[in-house]
């Protein structure tokens, strides 16, 4: 591979998400572009494409995603969506910030027991019902979701992909994750729902006459059919314990998701046009090119070297290492999805790692590594796969999200939270250590 190589992947990289960001051409179309001149030109070698887990594809993320759209297909059909948004408006009494708050709540909530795209996958149906009955935009409901569910996810191992990886380098269990990220993720969380009140305070808007409306209706009414509901939460209860104990029984989220999928059909009896019909093919299509974008990154060494150099400008300074593994992954995370970004770099938190003295010093390294890499999901629409999931939902639908519209409120956050937990690893493990 010639000197330039790195050079070249850097500007195909760009540009596309320049594309992508000004949203001038149809972003399914710029990656698969990008995907294609980066495998042409042998930055990513064609064999490598569908076969590497760190340059090529990851079909466990795309599976994954398969599985759980065709789960909510399903249950689509029931109506169930419809009745939790009707439940959720007379919840809130048609208040717009409350509905928020209680949507996130429900989000914060789910994405530690589920992973974040999960969750979203569940909840963005209920938000745009209910926000339908209510006549309002999605949009900010939406927004706000998503970003709750890449807060929430960090605070256990299976709540984020990045975290499963780290876990699994570092030799962390379950329980170190409940010890070290989930009292900072309640502290983020927290801070969140005060910063949404003033994020989106604009779009706040509130019908009396709609709520009064909502407040007549029947929810019950809304089930369908009843008994397939019955059997496919049920269903569901099965994958959700197979996702909380995948580490246990040897099975990776994918599979059982596809295995919730397959025995979802069998005992709802949809046909299959159905819930096909609901799969965001194009969603799906968008994370294959961008795997293979980010794979050109990694297979030149542009993000090594990244990890190198900074590895060598902290030394042995481990404060200035936690704070440039937390800032950097934000950075990174931001352009980059997390999860091939983290798998290329744990073997290098690992190396610097394991030069450290002290054991706790050395576990805070992970950790920083873990904060920075969750909360610059939130970076850019496209820096975590649930904010690319909720972005095609909303297309869907009929309420498109833009880039920006999405990354203005995203950048806030991930600066606000990275600071929280920058402070939260100075304090916790250098300052009282």
């Amino acid at each position: 591979m010639s000197g330039w190589s790195p050079f070249i992947a850097i500007a195909i990289f760009a540009v596309a998400f320049v594309l992508i960001a000004t949203e001038k051409v149809n972003r399914v179309a710029v990656v698969l572009s990008a995907a294609g001149l980066m495998t042409l030109l042998g930055l990513v070698p064609g064999s490598q494409v569908f076969y590497s887990p760190n340059a090529g594809i990851d079909w466990d993320v795309i599976f994954l995603l398969l599985g759980m759209m065709i789960i909510v297909g399903i249950l689509k059909q029931t109506g169930v969506f419809e009745y939790l948004g009707i439940w959720a408006a007379q919840r809130s009494r048609g208040r717009p910030y409350r509905l928020m708050v209680l949507l996130m709540v429900i989000t914060a909530i789910a994405s530690p027991v589920l992973d974040n795209v999960t969750t979203v996958l569940l909840v963005a149906p209920i938000t745009i019902s209910v926000c339908r009955q209510l006549g309002i935009s999605p949009a900010p409901y939406l927004i706000a979701e998503v970003l709750a569910s890449n807060i929430g996810g960090a605070a256990t191992l299976i709540g984020d992909p990045p975290n499963i990886i780290i876990g699994s380098r570092a030799n962390l269990t379950f329980n170190d994750f409940l010890v070290h990220m989930t009292p900072i993720t309640v502290v983020m969380f927290v801070a969140f729902v005060l910063l949404a009140g003033v994020m989106f305070r604009r779009s706040f808007a509130y019908h009396p006459e709609r709520f009064e409306a909502v407040r007549r209706l029947d929810a019950r009414a809304q089930i369908t059919d009843p008994r397939m509901l019955v059997r496919c939460l049920l269903v569901l209860a099965l994958v959700v314990v197979g996702f909380t104990l995948h580490t246990v029984i040897h099975t990776e989220p994918a599979i059982i998701a596809l295995l919730g999928a397959g025995l979802m059909i069998l005992v709802s009896g949809v046909e299959a046009s159905r819930f096909l019909s609901e799969v965001e093919w194009p969603t799906l299509v968008f994370f294959m090119g961008l795997f293979v974008m980010v794979g050109g990154l990694v297979r030149t060494g542009v993000i090594d070297q990244i990890g190198q150099w900074s590895a060598d400008a902290v030394g042995d300074n481990y404060f200035a290492a936690a704070t440039g593994l937390i800032f950097g992954s934000a950075v990174l995370g931001a352009f980059v999805d997390n999860i091939p970004y983290v798998a290329t770099m744990a073997t290098i938190v690992e190396n610097v790692a394991a030069q450290v003295p002290d054991p706790p010093t050395a576990q805070a390294l992970w950790w920083s590594f873990a904060l920075g890499a969750d909360l610059g999901g939130n970076g850019t629409a496209v820096a975590a796969s649930a904010n690319i999931v909720v972005l095609g939902l909303a297309a869907r639908s009929g309420e498109p999200i833009s880039f920006w519209q999405f990354t203005r409120y995203g950048i806030v956050t991930t600066l606000v939270t990275t600071l929280i937990a920058w402070g939260y690893v100075w304090l916790r493990y250098f300052a009282l250590a």
